[in-house]
């Protein structure tokens, strides 16, 4: 039940445009009119809001990249190849996957796309405290901490991959620089703030169907633990265990019996989706020529393969890029009997097709594209897949908890861990954090998690090293470069560097 919610975002889009011009520091208002006299209905607010959402759709492709949220983790893991057609193409990721970035290659758009989202989420906490007469008390608080906690994803986003960053809660004036706070001062920033939406309980703990996409409770509490767990700050994990017990114990979430319905349309929003990125194809106005405007998505065309032949749901011709091919050993590492493999795994390995760089011929299933998820698209269809992104899921609710009662010396940690592993059709183990890590690998192949989990329990040094590409070329370059402590944070954009010479470049 995305299109309800997904026409609000189509419906605030004159807004989102205008507030992405020239700077994204700058907005003008739609009408002409000041915007202390616009932003005074609670209709006009609401349309604020919903353009603070709008920037969580763009990473895809936008801003002279592309950046899909998922890809930009697996890239940097174990599970993956990057792909594409060789080495210069997307050479931002290249770079990336074998720790060799620099100013020049890196995630620049992503860095733009989060902090224009800051700006949006500024102008509705600014916009609320305006004289609003038939804005109700609940609606303001409601308001108010879905922003605040948009601000949060944005921020997040920036510290899991620039750590040390400029620091804003009221937007800027000219010339537009604040302080670069380091990455520990920034998570000392969003985690009390977390704790302190969290503690409103303003928001509902799963929102209805007509507004799914919306920050919950549950979203809320999913960004806290996450953040604590990657930040290894003992101190929180009690209240971390707290808040992913209150999720199970609401009654709100669960796994959803059938693991391979989990990525399709009709399993978006299921009772284990805690938080989604909705995409639409039908009545896009996302194209080539707009690619910020709200429509679908470009990632199953980034991840399948060229000039697909015809079947299997997906016609011939077809658009692939050949990016992000799962590595065999990935797909050699689910035990007999685990659904959750060909459920991941798109094997074609004996279908001819153009081979692309670092071709396995297997592919992430999970948003693999299908001729019925764009069929509904008006125009630039290889752009405007529906494919929703999964962030946040209730198996890893689960999975937060157990590690966490470890962690804390309390609670039934088995029985959580083996409740992911008896829906993925496979039998008990015991509740180790060796164990739990391994289970994270195999649910999570191609969700964006397995690069953080390495690098928070100390992992990625014996395992990000180089590697033999094990694609259908022989000749084709695996990973060539080593990750260390010096690589947790990506370099900043030479562009950023040069628009504030007082920020400070990460080691690379």
């Amino acid at each position: 039940m995305k299109t309800q919610y997904t026409a609000l975002l189509m419906a605030a889009a004159t807004l989102a445009m205008t507030a992405c011009s020239d700077s994204f520091l700058e907005v003008e208002n739609p009408s002409g009119e000041p915007l202390e006299e616009y932003y005074t209905t609670d209709a006009h607010i609401q349309e604020a809001l919903i353009a603070a959402y709008d920037p969580i759709h763009w990473p895809d492709w936008g801003l002279g990249q592309y950046n899909a949220l998922n890809i930009d983790a697996e890239i940097m893991g174990d599970l993956f190849w990057v792909g594409g057609s060789n080495l210069a193409d997307m050479q931002n990721w290249h770079m990336l996957s074998n720790y060799q970035a620099n100013e020049n290659n890196t995630l620049s758009s992503l860095w733009t796309v989060d902090y224009s989202g800051v700006k949006r989420c500024n102008d509705v906490l600014k916009y609320i405290e305006y004289d609003v007469p038939d804005m109700t008390a609940a609606n303001k608080s409601s308001y108010e901490m879905q922003a605040r906690s948009l601000r949060v994803f944005y921020y997040n986003m920036l510290w899991h991959y620039f750590g040390n960053i400029p620091f804003y809660l009221e937007n800027l004036t000219a010339p537009y620089t604040a302080p670069q706070l380091t990455a520990d001062e920034v998570y000392d920033q969003l985690i009390v703030e977390l704790e302190a939406i969290a503690a409103s309980n303003v928001l509902p703990m799963r929102w209805d169907d007509a507004n799914c996409g919306r920050i919950s409770q549950a979203m809320v509490y999913m960004m806290y633990a996450e953040m604590v767990m990657y930040q290894n700050d003992q101190s929180r994990y009690s209240k971390a265990l707290g808040f992913m017990n209150e999720i199970i114990s609401s009654g709100k979430y669960a796994l959803n019996p059938d693991y391979g319905n989990l990525w399709e349309e009709s399993g978006e929003w299921c009772d284990e989706s805690i938080w989604e990125i909705n995409y639409e194809d039908g009545n896009n106005e996302r194209g080539w020529g707009s690619p910020l405007a709200i429509g679908g998505t470009v990632l199953p065309t980034l991840i399948s393969p060229n000039s697909w032949p015809g079947g299997d749901g997906w016609n011939s011709g077809a658009d692939g890029w050949g990016f992000l091919p799962v590595r065999t050993a990935t797909y050699d590492m689910f035990e007999a009997g685990d659904v959750r493999r060909d459920a991941t795994c798109w094997d074609v390995r004996g279908v001819e097709y153009t081979n692309r760089f670092q071709d396995t011929h297997i592919w992430l299933k999970k948003y693999r594209p299908q001729t019925a998820n764009n069929a509904d698209a008006g125009f630039d269809n290889n752009l405007n897949y529906n494919n929703n992104l999964r962030y946040y899921r209730f198996a890893e609710t689960l999975l937060n908890a157990a590690e966490l009662m470890l962690r804390v010396g309390s609670g039934d940690a088995k029985s959580l861990l083996n409740q992911v592993r008896q829906r993925a059709g496979l039998g008990a183990v015991d509740a180790t954090i060796d164990n739990i890590i391994n289970e994270r690998k195999l649910e999570f192949v191609g969700e964006g998690k397995r690069y953080w989990d390495l690098v928070r329990t100390g992992l990625a040094t014996s395992v990000l090293v180089p590697t033999p590409c094990d694609g259908t070329n022989p000749n084709d370059q695996g990973r060539v470069g080593t990750w260390t402590q010096s690589k947790k944070y990506i370099p900043i954009a030479q562009s950023e560097l040069d628009s504030d010479v007082a920020l400070k470049q990460n080691e690379y």
